[in-house]
C-alpha cells in the first residue's frame, strides 16, 4: 500500500500538527515540500490537492483531506500581497474561518490539520487517542481539541506572527500586540493549570489527541523570547516536559528547525 502523503512546509505548525499525529499513530506517511517562495502552492498541480491553494494537503489512496486554515505566516503574506482568494474572512480582531464539506469528482474532502489528524488516528487502530470507545471520554477529548484551537492557540497565533513571522520578513514586532495577547494566554494558561492539577493529561489520565495537538504551536512559542511563560505554571509545564519527552514530539521538533 503506497504511503499517505501530506503536503507542506515542516515550518508550519498546521503541517508538523499533523506530523505528530501520524508519528503516534505508527503510520507510513511521505511528507512533499511546497515551496511557498516560488508560488507553489498556487500551481494547478496543488490546487487539484487543495483548492484554496494552502496547506496542509492529504492524500491516503482517492481519499484527499486538506485545510482552510493556514499558518499566520501564510495569511500574512498572502493578504499583504493582496492576491488572497478564500473563505476566510479578515477583521481587524478576528479570522473568522468558514470550513465546508463536499464531493468533488468522487472524492471526499475534508478541511482543517485536526481532520487530518483524526483520520490518522483512526485509519491506523490508534483511536484511543479520541478515546471513542467510552462516550464521557471521547467528548472530553472534543472539548479540549475545541480548547485547542479556540483558546489556546487563537492566544498563540498572534504572538507567533509578531515575534517570529514578522520579523522572517523585515518587519517589527509589535510589542503591544505581543502583551496584548500573552496576557490572554496567561489566562488559558491558569485554566490549563488548574485541569492539569487533577489530571495528568487534558482530558483525563490519558494521553489523547487533544494533548498532541498543542505540540507543534508550543515548539514555536519557545523559539520566542516568551518561552518563559510556561514556568509560572508548574502543572503545565510538567505536562509540557512529559510531552517533550516523546518520540513523536522530538521528531517534529528536529523538523521544524530551520536547517532540517
Amino acid at each position: 500500500m503506497a504511503p499517505m502523503k501530506l503536503y507542506g512546509a515542516t515550518v508550519s505548525w498546521n503541517v508538523t500538527r499533523c506530523v505528530v499525529a501520524l508519528e503516534e499513530a505508527g503510520a507510513e506517511y511521505q511528507i512533499v515540500p511546497i515551496d511557498f517562495a516560488t508560488a507553489e502552492h498556487k500551481s494547478p498541480e496543488h490546487l487539484a490537492r487543495n483548492p484554496f491553494g494552502q496547506v496542509p494537503a492529504f492524500q491516503d489512496g482517492d481519499l484527499h483531506l486538506w485545510g482552510t486554515y493556514a499558518t499566520h505566516m501564510i495569511l500574512y503574506l498572502l493578504v499583504s500581497l493582496c492576491k488572497y482568494d478564500s473563505i476566510v474572512v479578515f477583521t481587524p480582531a478576528i479570522i473568522y474561518i468558514y470550513i465546508y464539506m463536499h464531493h468533488k469528482n468522487g472524492m471526499f474532502f475534508l478541511p482543517e490539520s485536526r481532520a487530518i489528524c483524526k483520520y490518522v488516528a483512526r485509519k491506523n487502530k490508534a483511536a484511543e487517542l479520541l478515546r471513542e470507545g467510552n462516550l464521557q471520554e471521547s467528548a472530553m477529548v472534543d472539548v479540549w481539541l475545541e480548547v485547542e484551537s479556540n483558546q489556546y492557540t487563537a492566544a498563540l497565533n498572534p504572538i507567533l506572527y509578531e515575534c517570529l513571522v514578522s520579523p522572517m520578513f523585515g518587519g517589527t514586532t509589535d510589542q503591544k500586540v505581543v502583551e496584548e495577547n500573552l496576557e490572554k494566554l496567561k489566562k488559558v494558561l491558569e485554566v490549563y493549570e488548574a485541569r492539569l492539577a487533577k489530571h495528568k493529561y487534558l482530558a483525563g489520565d490519558f494521553l489523547s489527541l487533544a494533548d498532541l495537538n498543542h505540540v507543534s504551536v508550543t515548539l514555536c512559542l519557545l523559539a520566542t523570547p516568551h518561552a518563559s511563560v510556561l514556568n509560572a505554571y508548574p502543572h503545565v509545564k510538567a505536562w509540557w516536559d512529559g510531552l517533550m519527552a516523546r518520540p513523536s514530539v522530538q521528531k517534529v521538533a528536529a523538523l521544524m528547525k530551520p536547517s532540517a
